[in-house]
């Protein structure tokens, strides 16, 4: 891991790039960012730009909702991995980038992830949501099972017979709401609270203006969308009965989890906003982020991958007996690697921001630079998971990359704020579902190619997920 030192045999640079002129400088960059040049094209262009990895940039928002948008960026495996070492990075209010949006969203509370490790308040709350899901790892498998087979599978092939076209985008939200909901509200459904049918919109309201700042929803003309959600932040009061309903849903429906929470010294109210954040943020946004994805490499990869899938998976079921069952899933190496290589290719969270708590040097693979106490700093995942001084052919997706000798290479897939090979625990950042992720991602899969033995796509391309339709089913042979 990249720290201090004086030892390292790379030449020390000065970190190139240029913030231009204030504000007008900004504004361009985030232009270039949402809508000229998009995401990925605007961070690989600064790196050849200024031939480093290691780059100064203007940030998107920027301007007006974040005075504080002057960054320095690594887009290396090298150096991005600094972001991980908690002696140099402060996380305190960094989750959402350059901007943070208010205490109202979270009853006056912040939630552990915008809390940094220094914090004692933060071991006891990552403690907490580890030791939740740890107590209900026996629900994950049936409980997913049941909302894909009620909110998913069953409608997407009604869609597709009936019209020609599923919105697999559009299923989601149901679905993994659903499953969230029951497996932290002690297997209540979401239908029989204040939600009624309404829990994914009542969500996704609360989350749009946390999230839209650092996104492009591509609905609007590009000058009204940048205008109503990169320069103002969108007041509370637009979405407080939202919230209020998630909060009341929440507080009546996850009795056992937050009894747990007051057993270890927990504010009920503080867990409540906890919970919520972890089911918007880490959970929803992100899962509906992953699959698209998921699918959209799959569906692309063709029939020849789908058929090893389903083999694989099928073989290996009919050897354990029928059942999917945990024991059988972690046997089918290739739909292992098919879901590490997706989120090498694509995590679900591609930004990760701090500040540095002290003076230190960083290095890519070329120069060592200097960063200063006070810096803010952001790392790009896709650009270091794909790190083509680490990976062979880094921009394709290869189902079988992370198969046999391949499971090496799983120390370089950098998501959920640390390694792929680390765990999450009370004293770091990486995300508490991380493991919980891999599985669904699995279990998805499995199921998809217990029913099906082909599929085709449509992909629509978004500012990060992809919209994905599914125009053919071919139901599994026997």
């Amino acid at each position: 891991m990249s720290s201090y030192t004086e030892s390292s045999n790379l030449p020390i640079r000065e970190i190139p790039g240029d913030y231009g002129f204030p504000i007008i400088s900004a504004i361009k960059d985030r232009y270039d960012y949402f809508y000229n040049q998009g995401e990925d094209a605007w961070f690989h262009n600064k790196a050849e730009k200024y031939k480093s990895t290691v780059v100064k940039i203007n940030m998107a928002p920027g301007p007006f909702t974040s005075n504080d948008y002057k960054l320095v960026a690594f887009l290396d495996a090298n150096s991005f991995v600094c972001m991980f070492d908690n002696s140099l990075i402060d996380k305190t209010d960094t989750l959402g980038g350059t901007f943070k949006p208010g205490k109202e969203y979270y009853g006056g509370y912040r939630p552990v992830a915008f809390i940094d490790t220094k914090d004692p308040n933060h071991a006891a709350l990552k403690g907490y949501i580890l030791s939740a899901f740890a107590k209900r790892h026996n629900l994950f498998i049936p409980l997913f099972r049941n909302s894909l087979s009620d909110h998913l599978f069953n409608n997407l092939e009604k869609q597709v017979t009936e019209q020609g076209k599923s919105d697999f985008n559009a299923l989601l939200p149901t679905m993994t709401f659903n499953f969230i909901f029951r497996l932290l509200c002690d297997q209540t459904n979401p239908s029989d609270t204040v939600l009624g049918a309404q829990g994914p919109e009542h969500l996704r309201k609360w989350l749009f203006p946390q999230l839209i700042p650092s996104l492009s929803a591509k609905k609007l003309p590009n000058i009204i969308e940048d205008t109503l959600f990169h320069n103002f932040l969108i007041p509370f009061g637009f979405i407080k009965s939202d919230y209020n309903k998630l909060v009341d849903a929440f507080s009546k429906s996850a009795v056992s989890i937050l009894d747990e929470a007051e057993r270890l010294g927990i504010k009920r109210e503080e867990a409540v906003q906890n919970i919520l954040f972890l089911v918007g943020i880490n959970m929803f946004a992100g899962l509906n982020a992953f699959f698209p994805h998921l699918f959209r490499f799959v569906g692309e990869a063709g029939a020849s991958l789908h058929t090893q899938l389903a083999k694989e998976i099928r073989t290996v079921i009919k050897e354990e007996g029928g059942a999917i069952t945990l024991s059988a899933i972690n046997k089918m190496s290739l739909v292992k690697s098919v879901v590490y290589e997706t989120l090498r290719l694509r995590p679900p969270v591609p930004l990760q921001y701090g500040k540095a708590k002290k003076d230190f040097m960083v290095q890519s693979h070329d120069a060592s630079y200097k960063i200063n106490k006070g810096q803010f700093v952001v790392g790009y995942q896709p650009m270091a998971s794909r790190d083509p001084k680490i990976f062979a052919n880094p921009d394709e997706f290869v189902p079988d990359r992370f198969m046999n000798d391949g499971e090496k290479m799983l120390k370089h897939v950098l998501w959920s704020n640390g390694r792929e090979t680390e765990n999450p625990a009370p004293d770091n950042k990486q995300c508490p579902g991380k493991d919980l992720v891999h599985l669904l991602g699995r279990l998805i899969l499995v199921e998809f190619f217990m029913r099906y033995d082909t599929f085709t796509v449509e992909i629509t391309p978004l500012f990060r997920a992809p919209n994905v339709a599914f125009k053919t089913l071919t139901k599994a042979s026997k």
